[in-house]
């Protein structure tokens, strides 16, 4: 299951995630880890939250980011919720490619049974409509 938090740049998506993140690791029965472009939301978050500083990785592409997120599932089975804040930038993608990843990451979701809540900087217009009913909060 993917959950989507949509809006444009600066419209407040990032505290959207962290209010929800946050929120979700006080019923959660697993672990939770947070995707970042950096470590500036570090003290914001939970301290039971893993923050991962993606910038320390050199992505090139969107299959690189997929591996790295399959290696991350693979070695924690007690994963419950993977957040990403800023997809678009951190997975390498383009918004002529934005259906198919975000099909390919739905897959992975369901199939690892890891939920992911994803944050794009795209307005809700255009994100695809085979993903429409996955929006959680649109800004």
């Amino acid at each position: 299951m993917i959950q989507l938090i949509v809006g444009n740049e600066g419209k407040g998506k990032t505290r959207e995630m962290l209010d929800k993140v946050n929120a979700e690791i006080k019923e959660a029965s697993g672990n939770i880890v947070f995707l970042d472009k950096n470590t500036k939301h570090m003290y914001e978050l939970n301290n039971r939250i893993r923050l991962v500083d993606v910038s320390e990785y050199d992505f090139t592409s969107t299959d690189e980011f997929y591996g790295f997120i399959c290696g991350i599932i693979s070695q924690d089975h007690d994963l419950e919720q993977l957040y990403f804040d800023n997809f678009k930038r951190i997975a390498c993608v383009s918004n002529e490619d934005l259906e198919k990843v975000l099909d390919k990451f739905k897959k992975l979701s369901e199939a690892r049974n890891v939920r992911f809540c994803i944050s794009i900087a795209v307005s809700e217009a255009e994100i695809p409509a085979a993903f429409k009913d996955d929006i959680v909060v649109s800004l």
